[in-house]
């Protein structure tokens, strides 16, 4: 079992820079491909990052590629997601997930855990 907390939402103006983290319990951690994902109101979940546990190979979605960089610490058991030149549009709940087995890395049934979101508002 994983459990996922994310933290580092909040309000920034457009252009403006951003750094989400999620910190997982466990001992399992460096075993998990780790993804963020993010939802609108009204839209469905998109992925945004995930990054490999042992290659730290890194993918990422097309809306946000080149204006985002996800990491991993596996000594501290955490990831982040850094953001820059943010947009009105990137307001969303993000959403950490944790992967184990195999599967795209872009869907969510890759992810077998999920944490409860944190918002990110972009004003115009």
């Amino acid at each position: 079992q994983v459990q996922l907390v994310e933290s580092g939402g909040g309000l920034v103006q457009a252009g403006g820079s951003l750094r989400l983290s999620c910190a997982a319990s466990g001992r399992t951690f460096r075993s998990y491909v780790m993804g963020w994902f993010r939802q609108a109101p009204g839209k469905e979940r998109e992925f945004m990052a995930a990054i490999m546990p042992t290659t730290y190979n890194t993918y990422y979605g097309d809306s946000v590629k080149g204006r985002c960089t996800i990491a991993r610490d596996n000594a501290k058991n955490t990831v982040y997601l850094e953001m820059n030149g943010l947009k009105p549009e990137d307001t969303a709940l993000y959403y950490c997930a944790a992967g184990g087995g195999a599967g795209s890395v872009y869907t969510s049934r890759r992810y077998n855990y999920w944490g409860q979101g944190t918002q990110v508002t972009v004003s115009s």
